[in-house]
């Protein structure tokens, strides 16, 4: 419920309000500037199991045959939290393609101690890279403007305090008011709310111009046209638990991601970086589950037999399958989205991994 009440003051729209509680004002302060880290918070897959590193470096192995395995190749790991990710694929890397890799972290907050002195940390990805860029849950925890339809079917931005008490504002407008009639139109219903993702867009866009050549992964909380959530998404995470967002800088503020609208952007992008002819290979949506299967993870249970012939290998095998069953589930981080975009070479993954 909306307080539509005039209040004294202190009213923003989400994304201001978002941005402060998240990564704070002038470089201090926010919640992902805190030492515990999103892993003290929520649990993603890179958390959840190193088969997800495992695959995400199987996945940069297919990027570098590719690019016809350059003598340096990159690897950056957006919104690295800790640097789990970057830290994992490193490991699985085969020593070839591990000596030849150039890894990056990008964080906002300061580089924890005991990384890998290999890997830099970046507060931005650096430009013309080679490699695979790869954001997990990173586009969601990029602040949006939230739109409610009001009682005359106007779509108006919805105004917030830190306590989350919430208003509506001015009527949406210019570019705002563009995506929404194209990416989320709110039939004109009271009480409809959307979230408009077109900054996200703009850093979609931004980090695959970084590529010079090769691949672009996004994976989040996603929907897209067909199935847009009638009443947004917008909510909050603290202590491993879902909470009311609340823009006070005491819990994660997240809201999915429209990655069709991000994949047109990067579409763009892409086209620039390496000209039309080279990047006129699509971007691919697929679920977290398609993509991890055509990656090598299958979830599938060990033979029993092996419980008699070599136990500890069966113990071994059967928690790995537990693992995996938790990346691939329907209804949990299976159901994630995976934007894969290309820049200049051919997609990766078959296309059969689409129907996974």
């Amino acid at each position: 419920m909306v307080d539509k009440a005039t209040g004294s003051g202190g009213w923003r729209g989400w994304r201001a309000a978002t941005q402060a509680a998240l990564y704070g004002v002038d470089g201090t302060g926010g919640f992902y500037r805190r030492s515990e880290g999103p892993a003290g918070h929520f649990r993603t897959s890179v958390h959840a199991s190193p088969l997800f590193a495992a695959a995400v470096a199987r996945l940069l192995c297919r990027v570098d045959e590719a690019l016809g395995r350059p003598s340096s190749l990159d690897f950056v790991d957006m919104a690295a939290g800790r640097g789990e990710l970057v830290t994992g694929v490193l490991a699985a890397l085969p020593a070839e393609v591990a000596a030849r890799t150039r890894a990056y972290a990008v964080e906002l907050a300061d580089r924890p101690a005991g990384l890998a002195h290999r890997i830099e940390w970046l507060p931005e990805p650096p430009r013309q890279l080679t490699g695979l860029l790869f954001a997990n849950e990173w586009l969601d925890n990029v602040p949006v403007e939230v739109a409610e339809v009001d009682s005359a079917g106007v779509a108006r931005l919805v105004l917030v305090r830190d306590t989350g008490a919430e208003r509506l504002g001015d009527r949406v407008s210019g570019a705002e008011a563009e995506w929404l009639a194209r990416w989320w139109p709110t039939a004109g219903e009271e009480g409809l709310r959307a979230e408009i993702g077109l900054p996200r867009d703009t850093a979609w866009a931004s980090a695959v111009s970084c590529l010079a050549g090769g691949l672009a992964v996004a994976v989040d909380y996603a929907h897209t046209a067909d199935a847009r959530p009638p009443f947004g998404t917008l909510t909050g995470f603290r202590e491993g638990r879902e909470t009311a967002p609340v823009p006070d800088g005491s819990c994660d503020i997240t809201a999915h991601v429209a990655l069709d609208a991000c994949a047109e952007a990067g579409a763009t992008a892409g086209a620039t970086a390496k000209g039309a002819a080279r990047a006129a290979v699509g971007a691919r949506l697929l679920t977290q589950r398609a993509a991890l299967r055509a990656l090598g993870i299958a979830g599938a249970r060990p033979p029993l037999a092996l419980a008699s012939t070599d136990p500890s290998a069966y113990v071994r095998a059967l928690s790995s399958a537990g693992e995996a069953a938790e990346l691939l589930a329907p209804g949990g981080l299976g159901d994630f989205g995976w934007l894969l975009q290309p820049v200049g070479i051919p997609h990766p993954l078959d296309p059969e991994a689409e129907t996974g």
